[in-house]
């Protein structure tokens, strides 16, 4: 606060803040409370010409600030006094102590502009104004720590706290033992226009304004830490609370527990920046296959369940769930025939599922936080014809994806009865397998299992499966082969696996090099709304929105075999004829937008005029490369030959009327969910209303 109150009466680091006075001022007789009142003159940064039509050079604010040291909180609100009949700007942030650790300070901010009118020029003021607020946001973290340096220059490096007056802290303590909170003051939701620049980033981490659904009641105490999550040190703790802060300011969808999270940050040894990566292209991934539901409304096929040999079998002496696969008596190529590779990963999904599940009720049932599983995988009967090349394919498809989206899950790997053809397996498997994932390997050869440093250290005797030699009844289907009855033709499979990939109200699309894809909506009203959000999950592309007078000539859809695509889902469909020119037979209404892999994009656009407007994803660079070293199944399997040139792009557009739409009468940018990077594009606007919580 005090680094913070020597902004005024001017700031040299902020050009438009020109001065400020001292318009009302109140103490409390102990001091606790300290409300000031201020009219700060403003110049903003707009065209002369507009200014000359508003008849100002400045433009003037009231800002309220309402220290409340007993409570330990700070609001400050703003409004303008200049234009206020026509233009209402209201702005207010808030400082408390977070209730479960009083080193951390949380920070919540808020700003909303509505334009009633303006000589004409309503658009470009409120181009004006984001653009304002935007940059005020990006300096406020070079303000604070200016003058907080300055102040540890003059040798203040601490503040004590306040404490009541001794005659008054009887009458205190005991009216706090009556109410846990008790705002000082009623603040209605406002800012500063200025004071947003300091309020922007504290050295210290932001509170969530809505409890996360990883821990209960947000809970982030010593307690809560080692009870559910396991024991962390400071540096993994704030790695934690970073990378669930940016999740809740920039992703778009339901957030991810606090294991869940800590899985992705453990995987790349707590780097931020590689863990924040491959958790955001998982939960697009996730969103995109619909993983969140597939427990609730996916059946596997008979099939799966009569000739699959695996299951849940009790828990090995940590705790954790043991799942059991008898893969040397498992009919690999007849499942691949007769469900194809979509059917099978699509089982293996519901099993690591079923994993999180189960982990979640273990940490309960033990008291200890237990967040993954192992997995004892028997080969007796293991042979050549398990190393048929479309069932070796599927099987590194379904290690391939597990990894990317499941990490740090499985906690041992207990690999029994390896047969003299293991080694084979084990040459074209363990590339694809992460080096943390295989240090977690046990193999025993023959029975060596079951001597010392075997399965006994590991599980206890009363669990031991029946066919291991132990005395439990073990409840895995035998496996044994599939009926070539029931073997599916190429085509059939193809069709299943179109129907797996379209089970969403979002469209799949592939995008080449020279073959966009474009989606064509037809506008009768004028002012209606063409929304649109859609996934990167392959390549980096270009966003953009085209409008015709004239409707363009039936979609012509481009052949995937000239390209070598076998995969299900993707289409391409191409509208604009090569014979049209921009700006005569079409022209562009929105800015290209350049979108990289792994992105989320959310945006709007008020169409101006009646017609024909078409959407169009095309191809930018080469695809982005993996953030892991391992390397990819299709670089691999020389069979895929998947073209280099391809993007993968997954959306879903709607159109509504205006008056069922509630946003800016301008049109509205599109926005990042920041899957890659927390970059500028991060925002969204909506009723032009802007709100951010920033932490460090």
């Amino acid at each position: 606060l005090q680094a913070y109150e020597r902004r005024f009466p001017t700031c040299p680091l902020i050009p438009m803040f020109v001065a400020s006075d001292t318009v009302n001022e109140y103490k409390s007789e102990d001091e606790a409370i300290h409300v000031i009142e201020r009219r700060c003159k403003l110049d903003i940064d707009a065209p002369r010409l507009l200014k000359k039509i508003a008849g100002v050079d400045y433009v003037y604010f009231v800002q309220k600030n309402s220290l409340n040291r007993r409570e330990r909180t700070l609001h400050i609100e703003a409004y303008n006094e200049t234009f206020s009949n026509r233009v209402i700007i209201n702005e207010h942030c808030c400082y408390t102590v977070h209730p479960d650790n009083e080193d951390w300070t949380c920070f919540e901010q808020s700003a909303s502009l509505d334009i009633k009118s303006f000589f004409g020029f309503e658009s470009t003021v409120e181009k004006i104004a984001m653009k304002q607020y935007t940059s005020n946001i990006k300096k406020g973290k070079e303000i604070i720590e200016y003058y907080l340096k300055q102040l540890e220059e003059e040798g203040i490096t601490f503040v004590p706290r306040w404490t009541p007056p001794v005659a008054c802290k009887l009458e205190s303590s005991t009216s706090h033992t009556r109410r846990p909170v008790s705002p000082a003051i009623n603040i209605p939701d406002s800012a500063t226009k200025e004071g947003l620049n300091n309020k922007e980033i504290l050295n210290t981490s932001s509170s969530p304004s809505e409890p996360t659904a990883g821990t209960p009641d947000d809970k982030l105490d010593a307690d809560y830490i080692k009870r559910y999550l396991g024991d962390l040190t400071p540096m993994q703790e704030s790695c934690l609370i970073r990378l669930r802060q940016w999740l809740q300011e920039t992703h778009k969808g339901k957030i991810p527990k606090d294991e869940h999270i800590l899985r992705f940050l453990r995987a790349r040894d707590f780097n931020i920046d590689k863990a924040r990566e491959i958790l955001c292209q998982s939960l697009t991934w996730r969103k995109q296959h619909q993983v969140d539901y597939i427990l609730d409304t996916w059946n596997p096929p008979q099939v799966l369940q009569d000739y699959y040999a695996g299951g849940w079998h009790h828990h090995d002496k940590d705790g954790r769930p043991l799942y059991v696969l008898r893969l040397g008596q498992m009919d690999t190529k007849g499942l691949v025939r007769a469900l194809g590779e979509e059917a099978l990963l699509r089982y293996v999904l519901s099993i690591n599922e079923e994993g999180l599940r189960r982990c979640e009720e273990n940490t309960k049932v033990f008291g200890r936080p237990i967040s993954s599983w192992t997995c004892l995988v028997d080969l007796e009967g293991l042979n050549m014809r398990h190393l048929w090349r479309p069932g070796v394919k599927a099987l590194l498809r379904i290690i391939e994806v597990v990894e990317a989206n499941y990490p740090e899950t499985l906690g041992r790997l207990l690999i029994l009865r390896a047969p003299r053809v293991f080694p084979v397996l084990w040459t074209l498997v363990s590339p694809f397998i992460d080096d943390n994932t295989r240090k977690k390997f046990l193999i025993y050869a023959g029975n060596d299992y079951q001597g010392p440093g075997g399965l006994l250290d590991y599980i206890d005797k009363e669990i031991i499966p029946d066919f291991l030699g132990g005395e439990c009844m073990c409840e895995v289907p035998e496996g044994g082969l599939v009926p070539k009855s029931l073997y599916r033709t190429a085509e059939e499979l193809e069709n299943e696996d179109i129907k797996l990939w379209t089970e969403t109200i979002y469209q799949s699309a592939s995008v080449f090099k020279g073959a966009p894809h474009e989606v064509l909506i037809q506008i009768v009203d004028a002012s209606s709304v063409i929304t649109w959000d859609f996934d990167v999950c392959k390549g980096d592309i270009v966003f953009n929105i085209f409008h015709s007078k004239r409707a363009p000539q039936p979609p012509k859809k481009d052949s995937l075999g000239a390209h070598s695509i076998t995969s299900p889902g993707g289409n391409n469909v191409q509208l604009i004829d090569k014979v049209w020119q921009l700006g005569r037979d079409y022209s562009m209404v929105e800015s290209p937008l350049i979108c990289k892999e792994g992105e989320s994009v959310q945006g709007s656009h008020v169409t101006r005029w009646p017609g024909f407007y078409i959407l169009q994803w095309k191809f930018h660079s080469m695809p982005a490369c993996a953030t892991t070293n391992l390397p990819r199944v299709d670089d691999v399997l020389a069979s895929l030959q998947v073209s280099s040139h391809k993007c993968k792009v997954m959306y879903y557009t709607e159109v509504i009327g205006s008056e069922d739409f509630r946003g800016s009468m301008t049109s509205l940018e599109s926005s990042h969910s920041g899957f890659s990077q927390l970059s500028a594009a991060t925002t969204s606007s909506s009723q032009s209303h802007s709100s951010s919580m920033i932490s460090r």
